[in-house]
C-alpha cells in the first residue's frame, strides 16, 4: 500500500502546483490587460523562466513596449523567441514584425516571412494577411501571386474583411487555372484547420 499512497500524494502535489501556476499566470495576464504592468511582470516572469509560453510572450510584450520596465528590444526578442519555439503564434507574429522593421535586429524580410508563415499556419489572421502581402510583393519570399491569393482567401474565409478586397485584387494576376488551384489549396488548408482564426487579429 505504501507505493500507491506515495504515488497518490505525488500526483496530488503536482496537481496543486499546476493549479497554482495557472492562477499566477491568469493574475499576470489580467494585470497586463488592466495596465498593472508591475504586477504582470512579477507574476509572469517567474513562470516565463519555468518555460510557460504564454508567460514568456507576456514578458516579451512588456519589454517590447516598455510597460513597467525600460524598453528593451533585445530582451523582447529573447522572450518572444522562447515562446515562438514552443509554437506561440502571437510571439511568432511579433518576431516577424520586429525583423520586418529592424527593431532590435537588422532588418530581415526573409526571417520576417518565416515567422509570418509559422504563425499563419496556426491560424493567426494578421500573420496570414502579412504573409500574403509578402508573396504579393516578393518581400522576403519569391513573388508568387498564387500563394498570395491562397493566404488572402484563407484570411477572408476566416472573417478578415480587408483580405477579401486584397484577394480579389490579386486574382487579376492569375489565370483561371491558377485561380482554381489556389482556391483548392486554400480550401484544403481550411478543412485541415477547423479551429483556425482563434488567434488574435
Amino acid at each position: 500500500m505504501y507505493g500507491p499512497v506515495r504515488f497518490f500524494i505525488a500526483i496530488t502535489i503536482l496537481l496543486q502546483a499546476s493549479v497554482a501556476l495557472a492562477a499566477d499566470l491568469e493574475t499576470g495576464l489580467n494585470a497586463y490587460l488592466s495596465g498593472d504592468y508591475e504586477t504582470s511582470l512579477a507574476e509572469c516572469e517567474p513562470l516565463a523562466e519555468e518555460g510557460i509560453a504564454a508567460a514568456q510572450f507576456c514578458v516579451g510584450r512588456l519589454y517590447a513596449n516598455g510597460f513597467g520596465v525600460a524598453m528593451n528590444d533585445e530582451l523582447a526578442l529573447q522572450w518572444y523567441g522562447r515562446a515562438a519555439e514552443q509554437g506561440h503564434s502571437e510571439a511568432q507574429f511579433n518576431l516577424a514584425v520586429m525583423h520586418a522593421n529592424g527593431w532590435g535586429v537588422p532588418m530581415n524580410d526573409e526571417e520576417a516571412a518565416n515567422y509570418y508563415r509559422a504563425a499563419a499556419e496556426q491560424g493567426h489572421l494578421q500573420a496570414q494577411t502579412s504573409l500574403a502581402k509578402a508573396y504579393e510583393n516578393g518581400r522576403g519570399v519569391e513573388l508568387n501571386f498564387s500563394d498570395a491569393y491562397t493566404w488572402y482567401y484563407i484570411a477572408a474565409q476566416l472573417g478578415v474583411q480587408d483580405a477579401e478586397y486584397e484577394r480579389d485584387n490579386v486574382a487579376s494576376n492569375l489565370s483561371a487555372e491558377q485561380l482554381a488551384t489556389a482556391q483548392q489549396v486554400a480550401d484544403a488548408w481550411l478543412s485541415e484547420h477547423p479551429d483556425a482564426g482563434a488567434a488574435a487579429y
